[in-house]
């Protein structure tokens, strides 16, 4: 296995920290300037730290943040990575830091559908960042990853369930359910933002289809929308026939076009289709891609 050098592993570990600085500056602005000012709280350890600061005096917020995230950094030195926790640890520290200096930033004058929209945005686009980079700044993520290895609830149902009742407990404690549904409503657009910048705009579908004639069928989708393809090799469950299986991914403009393709060629054609979040793509298959845009603009 080829070693990567020192300086490049060095430039990489940089970047990596450069986002996950730029993701905690973003998050605590948005929570400074949108969040605080309208009684707005996000979910997980954050909006725990968020209603506790509220009651104790936003100078501590940066303080419950970190104390609250302790017991989630020891179970991820446990039973995740430890090379994770290095990331989640500086990410909390520069969340906290930025919330911190950001203290006396003036809140931003807005009606509450611009503080949930426009500070639930910055506020995913800021988590997005510390994510996407490898880093974390919920520890209830942690606990919702490790109940899911014991118990079989997904990551998703988990963190749902306890911001249901972070929310609640917000409404409950202040006697407000206005600022606990604002809050809820912040919490969504945040949740859709960090998804956009963790997976990107770019819809891809990964598309797998059993047809009769493979071959031809891969020659003429190669051929007319000039797209790569597998081959994969699979076997009939009632028939007991060896067959080919074509798996392709493709852009969801492109989508329409390969369904016409094929089942013009090969009507009792089955293709089963999925949504991809991310497709990391090599140095070849880049330029591939290229030579594809290139196409489509000459012809």
């Amino acid at each position: 296995m080829p070693k990567i050098p020192l300086s490049k592993k060095f430039f990489s570990s940089l970047l990596h920290y450069i986002g996950i600085s730029i993701g905690a500056f973003l998050a605590a602005l948005a929570i400074r300037i949108f969040l605080i000012p309208n009684e707005l709280i996000d979910g997980g350890v954050v909006g725990i730290s968020l209603i506790l600061a509220r009651l104790f005096g936003n100078a501590y917020l940066s303080f419950f943040l970190v104390i609250l995230n302790i017991p989630f950094i020891y179970l991820a030195y446990r039973f995740i990575r430890k090379n994770f926790v290095l990331s989640m640890f500086i990410a909390i520290v520069l969340f906290a830091f930025f919330l911190s200096v950001l203290q006396q930033v003036p809140g931003f004058n807005a009606d509450p559908l611009e503080a949930i929209v426009i500070g639930g945005a910055m506020l995913g686009a800021g988590a997005g960042l510390i994510i996407r980079n490898g880093g974390c700044t919920d520890g209830t993520e942690i606990l919702a990853i490790l109940i899911n290895r014991k118990k079989g609830f997904t990551v998703g149902q988990v963190i749902f369930v306890i911001n249901i009742f972070i929310f609640g407990a917000y409404g409950w404690i202040f006697s407000d359910w206005h600022i606990a549904l604002r809050s809820l409503m912040t919490y969504i657009v945040a949740f859709k933002m960090m998804d956009i910048v963790i997976a990107g705009l770019e819809e891809l579908k990964s598309v797998l289809i059993m047809c009769s004639k493979p071959e031809k069928l891969s020659k003429i989708i190669t051929h007319e929308l000039g797209l790569g393809l597998t081959f994969i090799k699979g076997k009939g469950g009632f028939s007991g026939e060896d067959r080919d299986i074509l798996f392709i991914i493709v852009e969801r403009l492109d989508l329409s076009e390969l369904k016409e393709i094929v089942h013009r060629e090969d009507p009792s054609a089955f293709m089963a289709i999925e949504n991809l979040h991310e497709v990391s793509y090599g140095r070849t298959a880049k330029i591939a891609l290229r030579r594809k845009a290139r196409r489509k603009l000459l012809s």
